[in-house]
């Protein structure tokens, strides 16, 4: 279970990127997508106005005061549910993408979490993330001291997390990777990234 005050601060930090690079982002990634679309940690539906009519989307979220918010901001193309990315109650090889914005610095086990989108992923489907990572150098350094705070306070959130070697090391390949900074002590990366073959 998760904060109810994060639900509500979340949603007001979350309009407030919106605004900014972060917005931007989620349109360009996502406003392109149909078929059959699965995103993880759907939160409060940040992403959902970013949707084309063309996609039909199940979104997954297991905080239970996040998943009443996203339920509000749902579409009629959007179905949201609850589940948590380590275990998604959905077919093999049945989604053409998976979404993950702001997700796999939180989720418990990031590799099981990778091992179910390459599991639910179809042939040739894509993951389109947006991640927060870790920084370099002296920045990298303070988000491993902050850490044990600011992931009690940002729900399990863990910002020095090193999602892009996590996603070579479950052999996703990158069709595209860039590096950008939401703010000047958040780091990300952004792309589209498709399951490696043997």
């Amino acid at each position: 279970t998760g904060h109810r005050w994060f639900a509500w601060f979340y949603d007001r930090l979350a309009g407030a990127m919106e605004r900014g690079p972060l917005g931007k982002l989620r349109s360009r990634l996502l406003a392109g997508l149909t078929g059959d679309v699965l995103e993880i940690g759907a939160g409060t539906g940040s992403n959902f106005r970013h949707y084309g009519s063309a996609a039909r989307v199940i979104a997954f979220e297991p905080d239970p005061h996040m998943l009443k918010r996203a339920r509000e901001h749902a579409t009629a193309n959007i179905d949201v549910r609850q589940a948590a990315a380590e275990r998604l109650p959905v077919d093999d090889a049945s989604f053409d993408a998976v979404v993950s914005t702001l997700v796999l610095c939180t989720v418990r086990d990031v590799t099981a979490s990778l091992a179910e989108i390459r599991r639910v992923l179809r042939p040739g489907g894509k993951l389109v993330f947006i991640e927060h990572v870790r920084g370099g150098g002296a920045l990298g350094r303070a988000q491993d001291t902050v850490q044990p705070v600011y992931g009690w306070f940002a729900a399990g959130c863990q910002a020095n997390r090193d999602t892009e070697r996590a996603l070579r090391d479950a052999s996703f390949a990158f069709e595209s990777i860039e590096h950008t900074k939401l703010s000047p002590i958040m780091p990300a990366i952004y792309g589209v990234a498709t399951v490696e073959t043997p």
